[in-house]
């Protein structure tokens, strides 16, 4: 019996790729859009749904029994990444889009989810405290903020259930937020994200790249 996944995020880049990777590997793709995406709509054979992370009426309502959830929701913020030119409505974005709107997106679904299955989010590399090198101020505290919410998820919610917990990091990827100049394509980076999502288990949390390394918290 084919096993389901949500995929929230999957208009375009990383997550689009995700919805095509697992529908190929035989999965129940339901894939989320904010606004109508045309390249999500062409693929075919996946569930498409309106979700967004930072409005909780999107996905109160959401009672598909699920195997796997990947919250693939992300923004830069303003372009000038300053913790002194910040404005409060700028840090709020950035917080509530890449932080706090899919962990609590995940909490409201956590009920979905099947004991022994699995939760991800879409992190970075730049959360990492340990491997900080200053710049992208905004960027680098919201997806940290991530990393910290998602190992209180699964202390708290997902690991007495048995369900594994990940924070993922894809690489530097050729996306829009990535560039042309990126080292990663997105089919690489998929397909690594999918193995990992695919061998998690044990109620485990993990910070991890598309490659099964483990990263410094």
């Amino acid at each position: 019996m084919s096993k389901t996944i949500l995929i929230v995020g999957a208009s375009r880049g990383i997550g689009l790729g995700l919805a095509r990777e697992f529908k190929a590997r035989g999965w129940n793709v339901i894939a989320t859009e904010r606004s109508h995406s045309d390249e999500l709509h062409a693929l075919g054979g996946v569930t498409i749904q309106t979700m967004d992370v930072t409005d909780p009426d999107s996905f109160e309502g959401f009672d598909t029994p699920l195997d796997a959830l990947i919250v693939n929701a992300g923004i830069t913020g303003a372009r000038h990444q300053s913790a002194e030119q910040a404005t409060g409505e700028e840090v709020a974005e950035v917080m509530m889009t890449n932080a706090f709107g899919p962990v609590r997106l995940a909490k409201t679904l956590l009920p979905r989810v099947a004991d022994g299955g699995t939760i991800a989010f879409m992190t970075s590399l730049m959360g990492s405290i340990e491997d900080s090198s200053g710049g992208y101020e905004l960027y680098r505290t919201s997806k940290c903020a991530l990393n910290m919410l998602a190992k209180g998820v699964a202390e708290q919610d997902a690991g007495p259930r048995n369900i594994a917990t990940l924070a993922l990091h894809p690489g530097w990827v050729q996306t829009d937020m990535g560039g042309p100049n990126a080292p990663t394509s997105v089919d690489e980076s998929v397909k690594g994200l999918a193995d990992v999502v695919e061998s998690a288990g044990g109620g485990e949390f993990r910070y991890v790249d598309y490659t099964g390394k483990d990263l410094p918290f």
